[in-house]
Parts: structure tokens; C-alpha cells; sequence
């Protein structure tokens, strides 16, 4: 037996409902021939009268009324499905993969997330804490859909980098340690050093700006966790040069110093992911919504 036509259970079920073919092909927007053709090419495919026409309108066999009532079930799951597909296509729903680091999930991310759950609560964001390179890695791999990673970074064949924001790096260092009120880095190399750790892209932007200035200091231990080594500078264990996140950052003021350095450094980030034309309508919602917190 041939599989069911929709259109026709749809055809059958509206008769049911309204009791003649004239005001079904009326619902329809059919011709009253089409209805009693999808009528009669559903009774041949099951072999079994569907309808009968009494003294109150048609009405169907118990044959029909089954079939009315499981067709209703289907044609309810065909639109959920019609529907589930339209949202994934129009980015209202979907999962997207994200990866970023620690300090952005803390700090940014949240904000990001707030904004694309008011306007689109089907979407569901898995986010993994990576660093650049690792994003970068699985980006090309496939594996993520989206990396916040810092720049610069070696062009990629088939990712696209668009400039995100920008982060003055800024020194942490105990309340009680007197400082210079600019933060050079003679002063700083001096000081009992928390670096995030040498794998990292943070890692290398603090070595450089030591190494431009003709200092190579060693940390006293290295984390790749920018809210634990802000709790260790709170605690006095050491000093850091960490990018400042406006946000989080203000409640420490009274547990540690936030110092302008000299010279200046930047932490510049940017959004990745590959083609547009490769991505599907959450992926692109996603990034619509980053756009948003992006820095003129």
C-alpha cells in the first residue's frame, strides 16, 4: 500500500469536521471535484468506505472515524515538524558551540547570553572555555561554531575574523603593596609575578610587553583562570597584568589595586567562524547578537 497523502487525510478531516464536501472544499480553497477525488483515492488505497451521507450531512464510517482520529495526530506532528525545521532555518532555535576564554565568560559572555535569551529562548549556546588557539583548532575542525579569540592571529583559510572589542591591560596588585601610580615594566618584573599560563595568547602578549622594555621575569605560578588570579593578587599572593573587565573588576577595588601601565597594552578580541554561507540560521543569530556588544 502506497503511503498516505496528507492533503487528502487534511481533505477528509475537514469533511468530518463541517459535514459536507461543499463546505470542506470551501475551507480548503479546493474545487468540490478535488475533494470527492481525495475522498475516493483514499478509500481505494485502503480499501474500506470512509463516509457515508445520511439525513444530517456526511459522516464517517467507523473506518473514517479512525482514520480522523490518528490523521489528526499526524497532521498536528507534520506541522510541528514543518515548524521545528522553519524555526532552525530562521535561527530561532538550534544549538550553536561556542568557545572563549575564561575571562570573557565571566565577564562579557553573561551580557551576551541575557540579550539572546530575551529574543530567542530556543536557542541553546554550549559554551567551552578555550583558549585561541584551541578554538581556532576546533573551528577548523568543525567542532565549535563560534570562537571569541584574541587577536592577532595567523590568517586561517575558510575562518573569518571580524575585530570585536578592545581590553586595556591593566596591573593587579595586593592592597598593601605600595605602587607607583603608573605601572612600569621595571617595577612590575620586581614583583612576585601570577601569569596565565605559557600556552596561552595572554601569556605571550604579557611576555612581549616585558620584552620590549628588556625584561624576561618568571612568574611565581601560572593559571589559565583570570578570576583565580585575581583572587590570589586579592590575597596578596602576588601581582598579575590582566585585561580589565568593567564589570567584575569594580567589586575588587577595595581587596586590591587596578593600576594603569607604561607604556600602554591592549587585549584586542575578535569574533571567528567559518563562512556565512556554511553556517545555519542559529549560528547566524548568534553572531547577529555579538554584533550588538561590539566596540566602535
Amino acid at each position: 500500500m502506497r503511503h498516505l497523502n496528507l492533503d487528502q487525510l487534511r481533505t477528509l478531516i475537514a469533511i468530518a469536521d463541517l459535514g459536507s464536501f461543499s463546505a470542506a472544499a470551501q475551507a480548503l480553497h479546493l474545487a468540490q471535484p478535488t475533494v470527492s477525488l481525495h475522498v475516493s483515492e483514499l478509500e481505494s488505497r485502503l480499501d474500506a468506505k470512509l463516509v457515508v451521507r445520511g439525513a444530517r450531512g456526511i459522516t464517517p464510517t467507523a473506518a473514517g472515524a479512525a482514520l480522523v482520529e490518528r490523521g489528526r495526530k499526524l497532521l498536528r506532528d507534520t506541522d510541528d515538524a514543518l515548524d521545528a525545521v522553519k524555526r532552525q532555518v530562521e535561527g530561532r532555535s538550534g544549538r550553536v558551540r561556542l568557545g572563549t576564554s575564561t575571562g570573557v565568560v565571566v565577564d562579557l559572555l553573561p551580557q551576551v547570553l541575557e540579550a539572546l535569551g530575551a529574543q530567542d529562548a530556543g536557542i541553546d549556546v554550549e559554551v567551552a572555555i578555550l583558549g585561541s588557539g584551541e578554538a581556532l583548532a576546533r573551528l577548523a575542525a568543525g567542532t565549535l561554531d563560534i570562537g571569541l579569540v584574541a587577536l592577532p592571529q595567523p590568517p586561517l583559510r575558510d575562518l573569518v575574523f571580524t575585530p570585536w572589542r578592545t581590553q586595556p591591560m591593566m596591573a593587579f596588585v595586593p592592597q598593601r603593596t605600595k605602587a607607583p601610580r603608573r605601572v612600569t615594566p621595571a617595577w612590575l618584573a620586581e614583583q612576585p609575578l601570577i601569569f596565565n599560563d605559557a600556552t596561552t595568547h595572554m601569556y605571550r602578549l604579557t611576555m612581549e610587553w616585558f620584552a620590549a622594555a628588556g625584561f624576561a621575569p618568571r612568574a611565581r605560578i601560572e593559571l589559565n583562570y583570570d578570576a583565580a588570579i585575581r583572587s590570589l593578587v586579592a590575597a596578596g599572593y602576588g601581582a598579575a597584568l590582566l585585561p580589565l573587565q568593567p564589570t567584575t573588576d569594580a567589586a575588587l577595588g577595595e581587596r586590591l589595586q587596578i593600576l594603569p601601565i607604561v607604556p600602554k597594552l591592549t587585549r584586542r578580541l575578535c569574533i571567528a567562524h567559518r563562512p556565512r554561507a556554511l553556517l545555519d540560521g542559529a549560528t547566524l543569530r548568534v553572531l547577529e547578537v555579538l554584533a550588538g556588544f561590539r566596540q566602535a
